[in-house]
């Protein structure tokens, strides 16, 4: 299927103008003081990108609350946009974990990008719907003081999930006002939060409740409900910061998945109509943690313990009469986990003979029990029968050192040694998938750092790092529908891969204030992961899969003119194929190519706004490149009035354009229900339409 590529919208650009004509008095103020030039320094780039001789690599950096106070966000897990060259997307229902892509992969919900909150992880490894699910729906936006995000293999203290990159939320500990926000919008959309941060004892107390709902476009509405609650307690008390935490989330929603274009073409649904009106689900997350930090004369100590205890009840229907012309297609995973943490760090700056040197000695333990995660067959979320049920218990273990050395002004070298150890135990209601493996990786890093000018860095990195696969997989025999060693074609089954090595390596340099309050950098990357078998959470057996090679360039700008001003303009490209010869092609289904994006913030007066154009280039759907997904190009619009000094009107437009694309394409058989047999069609998640939402902001 021929595909044309779209270049980014010329009409988009040209609606960024008035927020670029709003902003030229603040520019010129920041440039011009009579005929004087204003120094370098008056002008600073405050996060995105982070300062020189700070950063181990080019894609290094750190977004702040100031950049996300104007950004517009149609849902919550678009935080993450932030990223540069990072896409959010969304193929079922709100309540569900979105789909991601970087560097050359699809991500799934998640596998391969490590996420954390508040030193928490995101990830769920053996996950019920599919391996590294990460869900980010409990996150409040306005809590987020900073998201500090990296990519590639090169960083000893990341580990599981973190091959593609990783991002780390966190929440203020303080705020200046209380805020009431109430919004409303198209499609039944409602959202209300409450915040405030409030003296107590000897520390702060930081509450916030928030309550979200909205039925989408969809011909079925989606009746998405969503409460999250935080309640946190910080406190200093000589060198020692403490901070407990407590939060909480549920949320549950009726699902319009990806539906086969020829049902579209033949008009048996409408655009945001569904085959599977049951479709959908409800999920729960509640945690308990504790941070400590301190500073030391020589050095740091942090340490960070969790319990979380998470449910998730998923309804999905992707085939409709492929396997069951009577009942249809639906199936339910579930699972109900239990997870305990502890992540441990101390530091110590010494000197390596004449040359200053730092090293960093960390330790991670993690326990995740679930009892149990199922598939199961369902209709209308009735369940009919059992595929599969286990209880899990997967234990994992690492240390790691790393050694940051200064040889000469111009030379810098990190060096770091990981090792990690699993521990898998299943206890199948299949009793020949049930079993016990251990696994260990050992993984070494090295960066070397050259300063090349006073503001000009140069990074070299290599590195190893790895994903976990589903404990099921790993113990796995026979195939659960028919008690068989041997899957559906035929082929016997085998146990998955424990761990996957990745390899990788990078070359990147950093750019800053050669425009005063600029800074630019470009990286170049590879990205090799070893074949494996994996574990398909929806059917529930392994799927060989196959050596892959990824390469790319980043490119990414963070411009602040004046002091409420942050425009950033971001490019990425990338090329992946499997390393393999196969008759069926070497294009890896849904890898992205390249991705775009511009944004503009800021403030004048009264008046407050941010715009942002996204560009989602075409993928490949099928391994010889013959079916491809379309571009996308999105225009989000986000404006603020101060009617009063504590109170802000906010208005919202997402899809601005009222663009007609795609959140997400797949291309796979499935079988309509009167059809005599399967028909291998595209898959398609339609974007919403232009979208308006209002909100009224208060700080007492």
């Amino acid at each position: 299927m021929k595909n044309t590529t779209p270049a980014p919208s010329q009409r988009g650009l040209r609606l960024l103008s008035p927020m670029l004509l709003l902003a030229m008095p603040a520019f010129a103020n920041a440039t011009v003081d009579g005929a004087t030039p204003s120094p370098v320094q008056q002008v600073r780039v405050s996060a995105s990108l982070i300062p020189l001789g700070v950063a181990d690599s080019a894609n290094q950096g750190t977004v702040t609350a100031r950049q996300l106070e104007n950004r517009p966000l149609l849902r919550t897990g678009e935080l993450l946009e932030a990223v540069p060259g990072l896409i959010v997307t969304q193929h079922a229902g709100d309540g569900k974990a979105n789909q991601y892509f970087a560097r050359g992969f699809n991500l799934d919900h998640g596998t391969d990008f490590r996420t954390t909150v508040m030193g928490m992880p995101v990830n769920l490894p053996t996950n019920a719907h599919g391996q590294g699910y990460s869900d980010l729906n409990f996150l409040i936006p306005e809590l987020v003081s900073t998201i500090a995000y990296k990519k590639g293999t090169y960083y000893a203290e990341e580990g599981d999930f973190s091959v593609a990159g990783a991002a780390a939320f966190d929440y203020v500990r303080h705020m200046e006002q209380g805020l009431l926000s109430l919004e409303a919008g198209h499609n039944r959309f409602s959202r209300a939060l409450l915040a405030n941060a409030t003296p107590l004892a000897a520390g702060t107390l930081l509450y916030a409740l928030e309550r979200a709902g909205q039925d989408g476009p969809w011909e079925t509405p989606e009746d998405y409900k969503r409460v999250n609650g935080v309640l946190s307690y910080s406190w200093r008390r000589g060198g020692d910061d403490v901070r407990v935490t407590a939060m909480g989330m549920h949320s549950s929603w009726t699902s319009t998945d990806q539906v086969p274009q020829r049902a579209l073409d033949a008009g048996l649904i409408g655009r945001y109509g569904t085959l599977a009106p049951t479709d959908g689900g409800a999920t729960s997350r509640y945690s308990l943690s504790g941070e400590w930090r301190r500073q030391y004369g020589t050095g740091s100590a942090r340490a960070n313990a969790y319990i979380i205890t998470s449910r998730l009840d998923l309804f999905s229907d992707f085939t409709y009469a492929l396997d069951d012309p009577q009942h249809g297609d639906q199936f339910h995973q579930a699972e109900s986990r239990q997870i305990l943490g502890l992540d441990a760090q101390r530091a110590w700056r010494h000197a390596l003979g004449p040359f200053a040197s730092e090293t960093a000695f960390g330790v991670q333990l993690r326990q995740d029990r679930l009892a149990p995660v199922g598939l199961y067959l369902s209709q209308a979320r009735q369940r009919r029968s059992s595929v599969r049920e286990d209880r899990v218990k997967q234990r994992s273990g690492a240390l790691y050192l790393s050694n940051s050395t200064v040889w000469a002004p111009w030379l810098r070298t990190v060096a770091g040694l990981r090792a990690d150890r699993y521990a898998f135990d299943v206890h199948s209601d299949t009793s020949a998938n049930s079993g016990k493996v251990n696994a260990g990786i050992t993984s070494p890093k090295f960066t070397a750092i050259f300063t090349l000018e006073k503001n000009a860095e140069m990074y070299l990195n290599w590195g190893r790092g790895f994903h976990s696969n589903d404990a099921r997989g790993v113990t796995g025999t026979v195939d659960p529908r028919t008690g068989l060693a041997v899957d559906a074609d035929g082929a016997d089954i085998e146990r998955a891969t424990p761990l996957v090595r990745g390899t990788g390596k990078e070359a990147g340099l950093r750019l800053a204030g050669l425009v005063p309050g600029m800074q630019t950098t470009i990286a170049a990357w590879k990205l090799d992961l070893d074949s494996e078998l994996i574990f398909i959470g929806d059917a529930g057996t392994t799927e060989a899969g196959r050596p892959s090679r990824r390469h790319g360039i980043e490119l990414a700008n963070f411009y602040t003119p004046a002091r409420d001003w942050i425009i950033d303009a971001n490019l990425a490209w990338s090329h992946a194929r499997f390393r393999d010869s196969d008759p069926a092609g070497a294009f890896i289904p849904g890898s992205i190519t390249r991705t775009a994006s511009l944004g503009v913030s800021g403030a004048a007066g009264p008046w407050s706004g941010g715009m942002r154009l996204r560009y989602f280039g075409p993928r490949a759907l099928i391994e010889d490149d013959s079916v491809r997904s379309p571009s996308s190009t999105l225009l989000n619009m986000k404006l603020g009035y101060r009617l009063a000094p504590r109170l802000k009107l906010t208005v919202e437009v997402l899809n601005l354009l009222d663009r007609r694309v795609s959140d997400i394409d797949y291309y796979y058989a499935s079988q309509l229900p009167g059809e005599p047999a399967p028909v291998a069609d595209v898959h398609t998640h339609p974007g919403e339409m232009r979208t308006l939402r209002a909100g009224l902001a208060w700080r007492f």
